[in-house]
């Protein structure tokens, strides 16, 4: 059996990344049994798996690969890793999650110009949950849950934030958190916020203008404002470029209105012949970009609830199995983690560039393998499958060459 042999800067997006100091600058803690990091990787480990939920952990009880993956030799039972995120507070949370942003940003991974806000309610089944009722779309009904909140950059899909422990009362001014939280991580660029138009109030519009920070939205439509858009003109066709829109040849009306509780005008853009029934009335404080821009940016929105279908579907995200926000915001952030390494990983594979964290795991990390440790180095075996010529095409020689929190080990990878 012939057999091809390299060697590759380690799980290479998690080494990028520089784990272990995300970790220690987030100050989580730990034991002298298992180390803070050992429990981050654990947890991360099922994420990347597509565990169910931890209650499920015990189908990986021995599994030596993810063990040796977070440094132990097994992973935690269910109750230690139940019990480890119940202590969690949510300052190591915040820092958690702006310490990953951070180095996310550093490596230039995320374009920043537009991003995509919406909410997800993580719905609880529990008789005796204590949490509010929400909106879940996916449902189309309220529901006992956890109401998150999910900001994308628009250009490379990858979460940027998350919040977990939102109530009714704070759902409007959210966005406000967020911009307060990105400026932390972004000084110099001045995104442009996109969302649907329940996302927040008028007057948080008008709180986002003041600050320069550009918004599109859409404006909520009573039967009367329907009504008079056949009156108005004239009517200007657009092209938005998509290559997957059925509709990319609106017909779109202009012009600059005032609203209750904004200070200041407003461009609203009117399009019709988009696929939809009743007319899309889009309303922005840009007034700079051309038309087919707005539009084109506004209709990208679907990408952040793309981005929670797969976080539901792969990821579990609505695996909740305890009413303790607290664990909610971390079961997040691990998702968001997850989701970064899957959409760093799609991008070294040629021709899989663009697919979901589901299709990458099928394809290339599901199956078996045999690990061999000697002499400080550390081999990985792959069986004979369909994709690994792309794998092995991987320019692997430019990550960096060592797993650091496996005391700098060498991986090598043999394909039979």
């Amino acid at each position: 059996m012939q057999k091809l042999k390299f060697e590759l800067k380690s799980a290479s997006p998690i080494q990028q990344l520089n784990m272990p100091q995300i970790v220690q600058k987030a100050g989580l803690p730990g034991n002298k049994t298992i180390p803070a990091l050992s429990y981050f990787l654990s947890f991360l480990a099922v994420k990347l798996v597509g565990t169910e939920r931890y209650a499920h952990m015990g189908e990986h009880a021995f599994d030596s690969g993810l063990g040796l993956f977070a440094g132990l030799n097994v992973l935690p039972k269910c109750t230690a890793m139940s019990t480890y995120s119940y202590g969690l507070d949510s300052s190591e949370l915040l820092n958690l999650q702006r310490t990953f942003v951070k180095q996310v940003n550093k490596l230039s991974l995320i374009d920043k110009s537009v991003i995509n806000l919406d909410f997800h309610t993580i719905p609880h089944f529990g008789d005796e949950s204590v949490l509010q009722k929400h909106w879940a779309g996916a449902r189309n009904k309220r529901m006992k849950g956890a109401l998150t909140l999910i900001a994308q950059d628009a250009a490379s899909k990858l979460i940027l934030y998350t919040a977990a422990d939102i109530h009714r009362n704070e759902a409007d001014d959210q966005v406000l958190s967020f911009l307060k939280y990105w400026q932390s991580i972004q000084r110099r660029i001045e995104p442009t916020f996109v969302f649907d138009f329940r996302f927040t109030t008028y007057a948080n519009l008008s709180a986002l203008n003041q600050r320069g920070i550009k918004f599109i939205t859409l404006r909520r439509r009573g039967k009367r404002l329907v009504q008079s858009v056949d009156k108005l003109g004239p009517w200007k066709r657009i092209n938005i470029p998509h290559a997957k829109r059925k509709f990319s040849n609106p017909l779109v009306h202009e012009s600059h209105i005032e609203i209750k509780d904004y200070e200041g005008f407003l461009r609203q853009l009117i399009m019709r012949g988009n696929g939809h029934e009743k007319p899309v009335f889009l309303i922005s404080n840009d007034f700079d970009s051309p038309i087919e821009l707005v539009a084109g940016n506004y209709s990208r929105r679907w990408r952040v609830e793309n981005a929670i279908s797969e976080a539901v579907k792969f990821f579990n995200l609505n695996a909740l199995s305890s009413p303790i926000l607290v664990k909610v915001h971390f079961d997040v952030i691990m998702t968001m983690i997850a989701d970064t390494l899957y959409s760093m990983l799609a991008k070294k594979l040629r021709g899989f560039e663009d697919c979901d964290a589901p299709k990458i795991y099928r394809h290339f990390i599901k199956g078996r393998g045999k690990i061999i440790s000697k002499n400080g180095k550390l081999n990985v075996i792959f069986p004979k499958r369909a994709h690994n010529p792309i794998l092995r095409a991987v320019p692997w020689h430019r990550l960096p060459s060592a797993i650091s929190w496996l005391k700098d080990v060498n991986l090598n990878l043999t394909f039979s």
